[in-house]
């Protein structure tokens, strides 16, 4: 079946896989959404003894449908090998009775965004050919603390490339900070803004749709991309690994082969639990979304009323990557919940642009949904009663998962098996996770890693060994009316 894609906006602005994938956003500020949803072309029962690869094949197989075989098995096996991935599985799964981590963080960078960005630059460069693109393709990132990492590691020295990164300055951990300023490749550029994520990501969009810039990027020789999870390119990888997860937990008889279950994300911009969402679409057995937010709640309050409201107070949170008010593929979300309606979705984007917050009645689509959020002291007593319980340390991140999904089972008598997104690798945020064990130096991030090491025994990855030695190379720090002309001065 062949699928096309649209964007949430017009109806009438429709395109390929492949185009979508290099456009990144589309021209009229929508996010491209497929016309129908593909259904996975074998039996779950034949997924249990698949390898991630195959899995993640299939699952790109099914919506990418003007890629060929061949350039997808290369996309595939170039992106989930073992030179980019610590474990030969992939992912792993740990479990502990009805409550399934999924380790998603198993890539160069710790974080589950190595999961989509580690194949994305081949899905980009394939669509690049597919569709005789002369001019580089320039990325524009605006990072919470992962993506930024994620996507410099995959897009280095890649040719024909230029990756520019704007993360909050002050807004993410030091780890993660570290391993985006000491990022090497001639292609790559990192810069720091005197504002928040939504700052950015906000700024970003506007650079993709602003005509003038358009013009001066193109006179330049290249032309806009993103490796943020509003190109498909990003979120389509990551409905694999929820496949994969359902599938292994079939093969090892945890459930029995169209058993339902529920998934719990720590949710910021909304493409992780967008992408379980699309897993259910094409055919898995989920039955309840927990969207799980941290003190920047503005997610659970639109669950829990139908009202969409960034007028609120920006907290920087001991789970940075989560500090988010504009979650901006909740906008795909919405333009299903309102029956692929494309003007009232642009009406209600331009609603939350213009006074900030929007409505939409909670229909069937949205009620799947449930969301609740962990203060600051909630994370860091989960994070302990993690280990206290189970021997097993979480990030701050999968924490807030774990904590709300908690309190959903408690709320609702739901004890269904859960598959629980766990997005980082504890060593990324060591403040906030020896914070839950009440260590007495908090202030020395390579000291706590060090700590940290001792406490789990579990060794210390390699990305954090070679943030240890690297040498910073990119300084630059702007505000965020000085971001167009600073991704003008890398061109140049």
């Amino acid at each position: 079946m062949s699928i096309i894609y649209q964007s949430t906006r017009d109806a009438k602005n429709q395109v390929s896989a492949s185009q979508a994938i290099l456009k990144g956003i589309a021209e009229d500020g929508g996010l491209y959404v497929p016309q129908t949803f593909p259904t996975l072309p074998v039996s779950l029962e034949a997924l249990a003894d698949m390898s991630y690869q195959e899995i993640a094949f299939l699952v790109l197989r099914a919506f990418l449908s003007d890629f060929s075989d061949d350039e997808l098995r290369a996309c595939v096996n170039s992106a989930y090998s073992t030179t980019k991935f610590d474990i030969d599985d992939i992912v792993s799964i740990q479990s502990f009775g009805n409550k399934h981590y999924l380790e998603l963080f198993h890539g160069e960078t710790i974080a589950f965004k190595d999961m989509a960005l580690s194949i994305l630059p081949y899905l980009m460069s394939t669509a690049a050919k597919k569709n005789d693109s002369h001019k580089d393709i320039l990325i524009l990132t605006a990072t919470s603390g992962d993506t930024g990492k994620a996507a410099m590691a995959g897009f280095a020295d890649v040719p024909h490339t230029k990756i520019i990164v704007f993360y909050p300055k002050g807004g993410v951990s030091h780890i993660q900070e570290l391993q985006m300023l000491t990022q090497k490749g001639d292609n790559t550029h990192v810069i720091g803004i005197t504002g928040n994520f939504d700052d950015a990501q906000s700024a970003v969009k506007a650079m993709f749709t602003d005509t003038d810039m358009i013009e001066k990027v193109n006179q330049a020789g290249y032309q806009f991309s993103s490796a943020n999870s509003i190109n498909i390119g990003r979120l389509m990888p990551q409905v694999a690994y929820y496949v994969y997860a359902y599938a292994q937990l079939v093969k090892n008889k945890v459930i029995r082969c169209g058993e339902s279950i529920n998934v719990s994300v720590p949710t910021g911009n909304f493409g992780n639990i967008l992408a379980a969402y699309y897993a259910k679409q094409i055919g898995l057995p989920i039955d309840t979304f927990i969207c799980a937010s941290n003190k920047n709640n503005v997610l659970s309050d639109f669950f829990a009323t139908g009202t969409y409201n960034k007028n609120r107070p920006f907290y920087v949170t001991n789970s940075p990557s989560m500090d988010i008010l504009i979650s901006s593929n909740l906008e795909r979300l919405i333009y299903h919940a309102v029956e692929q309606d494309t003007q009232k979705t642009r009406d209600l984007m331009h609603a939350l642009s213009q006074q900030g917050e929007y409505h939409v009645d909670l229909n069937d689509i949205l009620s799947a949904f449930y969301g609740d959020f962990a203060t600051e002291d909630n994370i860091t007593a989960q994070i302990k009663r993690t280990f206290d319980n189970y021997k097993y340390l979480i990030d701050p991140h999968t924490a807030v998962s774990d904590f709300v999904y908690d309190m959903y089972a408690e709320k609702t008598g739901d004890n269904k098996h859960v598959v629980i997104a766990s997005t980082a690798s504890p060593y990324k945020f060591p403040k906030s996770v020896m914070s839950a064990f009440r260590h007495d130096n908090l202030d020395d991030d390579m000291a706590l890693v060090d700590a940290l090491e001792t406490l789990s025994n579990i060794p210390q990855p390699q990305a954090v060994l070679d943030v240890k030695q690297a040498t910073i190379r990119h300084h630059k720090v702007v505000s965020v009316e000085e971001m167009a002309q600073s991704v003008l001065d890398c061109l140049s």
